[in-house]
C-alpha cells in the first residue's frame, strides 16, 4: 500500500512549521515570528497507530496578495493541496477568525480533499475554549484545538487525519501492476522516455526545464507484460530554483512518486554526465528502499571512444557509491537505443526486489561469511552472530541476532552484505539489516 501525503497549510505565522517539527521530531523547518520565513515546502515521515505517511510543510498562503514571495507561497502550498490525500488546516486562536482564513477554507473546499482543522497556540484550554469555538464559522467540521510548542491535542488531531486513510484505502484498490518512477533533473528525457515507450506523444516533451509538474500514470505494454510508468516533474539545486520559479513544486510530487513505486529509473544526462544533484535525487529512493536502474541517456549525442563508457561507469561508481547494486545502463530515449535493455533490468529488478532467501540457507552463508572473516572485537569482548532470518521483501530486510549490537561495526555489516549479494545476487535492490542482541545460553 502507498505511503500517503498530508500537507500542512495555513495563513502565515500561524505555527505551521511549529507543529511540522512536533511531528517530525526534529527542528527541519526553520520557526520565526516573522511571516512567510518557511519559504520551501519540506517534507519528512511520520508513523501515528501503525499508520506511515508523509507530511508536507508549506509556505503560510495569502490569498490575495501582490507580494511576490507571498504569491510564490501561495502557488506552492495549492501543489500541495492538490497532492495530499488530507490536508491540516492550521489557524490561529489569537489572532482569531480573519477574511483570510476564510479565503483559505474556501480554496480547500474546492480542493475535494479531506480537511482537519486544527486551531493552534491554544495554551490555555480553559481560557480559550470559546475562541475556538469561533472557527465553526469556517465550515470545515470540528476545530481541533492543539497547542504545537506544548505539544496538547495533537493526538486527537492526527486520529483525524489518520480516519481519513482508512476510508481512502478500502474504498480503492490500487491497480495491482509493477510501478515504475522514472526521475532525474529537468530536461534530461524523462517525458521522451515515456513517449518511446509508448510509441505515441502523450507527455508533453519541451526544452524548458519543468515542462512536466505533474506526475504523470501511464499503463505500458511489453512483451505480453504490463508496467506503470510515471514521469516525474525534474528537480533542481535550490539556489537554480530560487532564481528560475516552478520547478521547486514538483519535489513532492516526485517524492511521492517514488513512495508509490516499486523501482526508479533515475535517468542522467550523457552530455552533461553524473552531478551532486543525482545523486541527491537516487538517494531518496536508496533511502525508501526502491529498487533501482541509472540509465544514462542521450548516450547517441556524445563523441565516443573505446574508454568512454568506461569513464562513465567510473563516475557514476563514485559519485553514487550507495547505490553500486543498481544495474546501468546507456540509453537514447529519442533514438529508443537500448530500449529492450531497460525492459531487462526492470523485469530483473522486480523480480530480485520481492526475493525471498529461507532461513537455513541465510545462515549456511552467514556460517562461512564468520569463519572467512572473524568479527570485530572491542576491549576483549567479540562480535558473535547467531543467526539471521529475513522479515520481509521490497526491499529485502534481515534481522541479524548478535551478542552485542554496538559491536557491529558497519563495515563488517557491509561485509556480510555482501556475501549475501555474492551469493544470492539481489542486483538493483537495496539490502536493509536490523540489528538485536540475544543474550547466550545460560546468562
Amino acid at each position: 500500500m502507498s505511503r500517503e501525503v498530508v500537507a500542512i497549510v495555513g495563513r502565515p505565522n500561524v505555527g505551521k512549521s511549529t507543529l511540522f517539527n512536533k511531528l517530525a521530531g526534529a527542528k527541519i523547518s526553520i520557526v520565526e515570528d516573522t511571516p512567510g520565513v518557511t519559504r520551501d515546502r519540506i517534507y519528512a515521515d511520520v508513523e501515528w497507530l501503525n499508520y506511515n505517511f508523509t507530511i508536507i510543510d508549506t509556505g503560510g498562503i495569502e490569498p490575495t496578495t501582490d507580494d511576490k514571495m507571498l504569491s510564490y507561497m501561495r502557488k506552492q502550498a495549492e501543489v500541495a493541496i492538490d497532492t495530499a490525500s488530507v490536508i491540516v488546516f492550521v489557524v490561529d486562536v489569537k489572532s482569531g477568525l480573519t477574511d483570510a482564513d476564510y479565503k483559505v477554507a474556501d480554496m480547500l473546499r474546492r480542493a475535494h480533499k479531506p480537511v482537519v482543522l486544527c486551531v493552534n497556540k491554544v495554551d490555555n484550554r480553559e481560557k480559550l475554549q470559546y475562541d475556538v469555538f469561533e472557527f465553526y464559522n469556517l465550515g470545515l467540521g470540528e476545530p481541533f484545538a492543539i497547542s504545537s510548542a506544548q505539544s496538547t491535542g495533537i493526538g486527537d488531531m492526527l486520529d483525524e487525519v489518520v480516519s481519513h486513510f482508512y476510508e481512502k484505502n478500502t474504498d480503492n484498490e490500487e491497480i495491482d501492476l509493477p510501478r515504475i518512477a522514472v526521475i532525474g533533473k529537468p530536461n534530461v528525457g524523462k517525458s521522451s522516455l515515456i513517449n518511446k515507450l509508448l510509441g505515441e506523444e502523450r507527455v508533453i516533451v519541451s526544452d524548458i526545464a519543468g515542462t512536466t509538474r505533474d506526475a504523470v500514470d501511464t499503463i505500458v505494454k511489453y512483451n505480453g507484460n504490463e508496467y506503470i510508468f510515471v514521469d516525474t516533474a525534474g528537480l533542481r539545486r535550490k539556489n537554480k530554483i530560487e532564481k528560475e520559479g516552478l520547478e521547486r513544486y514538483s519535489i513532492i510530487r516526485t517524492v511521492s512518486a517514488i513512495e508509490k513505486c516499486d523501482i526508479v529509473v533515475l535517468l542522467i544526462d550523457a552530455v552533461e554526465g553524473i552531478t551532486e544533484q543525482d545523486a541527491k535525487i537516487a538517494g531518496i529512493a536508496h533511502e525508501r528502499g526502491k529498487g533501482a536502474i541509472i540509465a544514462v541517456n542521450k548516450w547517441d549525442a556524445i563523441e565516443k571512444d573505446d574508454k568512454t563508457m568506461y569513464k562513465y561507469l567510473g563516475n557514476v561508481d563514485t559519485t553514487l557509491s550507495y547505490m553500486t547494486y543498481a544495474p546501468k545502463i546507456f540509453i537514447s530515449a529519442l533514438t529508443g537505443l537500448r530500449i529492450n535493455k531497460l525492459f531487462e533490468n526492470i523485469d530483473i529488478v522486480i523480480q530480485n526486489h520481492a526475493l525471498r532467501v529461507s532461513t537455513g540457507v541465510l545462515n549456511d552463508v552467514l556460517y562461512d561469511a564468520t569463519a572467512m572473516n572473524q568479527p570485530p572485537s572491542d576491549k576483549g569482548k567479540r562480535l558473535k552472530l547467531y543467526y539471521m532470518t529475513q522479515i520481509s521483501i521490497k526491499p529485502p530486510t534481515f534481522i541479524i541476532f548478535v551478542n552485542d549490537k554496538s559491536l557491529m561495526h558497519f563495515s563488517y555489516k557491509r561485509y556480510i552484505e555482501n556475501r549475501i549479494r555474492e551469493s544470492f545476487g539481489f542486483k538493483g535492490t537495496p539490502i536493509h539489516f536490523i540489528i538485536r542482541e540475544r543474550k547466550e545460553k545460560g546468562k
